[in-house]
């Protein structure tokens, strides 16, 4: 009996063990580390992305806004447009290798085959005209964006921080625009040598204290509003104050400089080139191309009409662009206007070539109406009393 009772015993315990459950093992590390990047990957994606597509709209929209307000200034941004399509598909648009040279077919008038004609070592001239635009509007490019940028920072620190670094740089640029332009550009471009880096550290030199200037007085103008002083007192770090107050505030006025400035930079480097300093030969420049073609002026004055049309249209082009985003940016040019329209002639020019100044010129018109309705009020009144 003992012994039964003891097997009994063994075998029940034994299916005990069996039938009570194991516990559960800890999850390893790999799975705590995929539940941590899922839990991050459902957070990230919970998360509202940026509205891209409001940005496109938005800019779309406020450029649709100046090609309705600005006529003028839209036709001069649709011929760059195409200056600078025609200047990136090059390879593309151009017929002929703008360096290959056909010496039977030299000083070839304009026909079927040569569209605008050959030069005096046989190269096609449309070819050289549109490749020339790639070399100009890469200068212009460059020139301007490394101006904008360097005279734009040393022109904010200088009138944001002021005392001697304001009076240091200052000097400095007093001393830069005492020289003649053209004279300093000739002896830089002389020093360094023809080359198209060369003739962009010329015109960078020659250009930046321009930017500085108007970065500057803007900077002394928008630091004294309201705002700036409230993020000054608030404890805004100088850095922020800058980036978020004053360089938004003064973009408007620096872009419609660019634009100007643009031309200028052009005409420069064509001048460069039409002396020997400027691109090298064989670069195709327009500067280049009427250097090269004054000899042939009466022979073949195709050489000297085909440089001489891009570069006026292009040089014209960038200053009725300027001078549209400034009419259109610049809000304290509405007043004047407004006193232009009130002519019998003033309403009608200004209405067709500028319908956003003739817009502006009604609104203040509009809010003039009040205050005069106002004082012949207060006149009568007086005059009854």
């Amino acid at each position: 009996m003992t012994q039964e009772r003891l097997l009994t015993d063994v075998t029940g315990t034994a299916a005990g063990h069996a039938a009570s459950p194991k516990p559960p093992k800890p999850p390893a590390a790999s799975d705590a580390s995929k539940a941590s990047k899922a839990s991050k990957a459902s957070k990230a994606s919970a998360a509202p992305r940026p509205p891209r597509r409001a940005v496109i709209r938005r800019v779309l929209r406020s450029l649709r806004g100046f090609v309705r307000a600005q006529p003028l200034g839209a036709t001069a941004l649709l011929l760059i447009s195409i200056f600078v399509l025609a200047a990136l598909a090059a390879p593309v648009v151009a017929p002929y290798d703008p360096i290959e040279q056909f010496r039977r077919d030299i000083l070839e008038p304009p026909s079927a085959r040569y569209l605008l004609g050959t030069d005096d070592l046989g190269r096609d001239v449309l070819s050289r005209a549109i490749y020339g635009a790639r070399t100009s509007l890469l200068i212009g490019v460059l020139t301007t964006g490394i101006s904008l940028v360097a005279g734009t920072a040393i022109g904010v620190v200088s009138g944001y921080f002021g005392r001697g670094l304001d009076l240091v740089i200052q000097r400095v640029a007093d001393a830069v625009q005492a020289i003649p332009g053209i004279v300093l550009l000739l002896f830089i471009a002389v020093i360094l040598g023809p080359s198209v880096r060369n003739t962009i550290i010329a015109l960078t030199v020659v250009i930046t204290p321009s930017f500085n200037r108007i970065a500057r007085a803007e900077t002394l103008r928008v630091r004294q509003e309201p705002y700036v002083e409230a993020a000054r007192a608030t404890g805004a770090h100088a850095v922020r104050i800058l980036t978020r107050h004053i360089l938004p505030n003064m973009l408007a006025s620096v872009f419609t400089l660019g634009s100007l400035i643009f031309a200028g930079v052009i005409i420069a480097e064509s001048a460069l080139s039409f002396l020997g300093i400027g691109a090298p030969p064989p670069t195709p420049s327009w500067g280049l191309m009427l250097s090269e073609g004054v000899r042939y002026v009466e022979r073949a004055p195709w050489l000297i009409i085909v440089p001489a049309i891009a570069l006026s249209i292009a040089v014209f082009s960038f200053n009725l662009l300027g001078d549209a985003l400034r009419d259109h940016l610049d809000p304290r040019l509405q007043r004047p206007v407004a006193q232009a329209a009130r002519l019998w002639w003033g309403r009608r020019v200004i209405s067709r070539l500028a319908p956003s100044l003739a817009k502006g010129a009604e609104r203040i018109e509009s809010s003039d109406a009040p205050a005069a309705g106002t004082g012949r009020g207060s006149a009568t009144t007086e005059s009854t009393r």
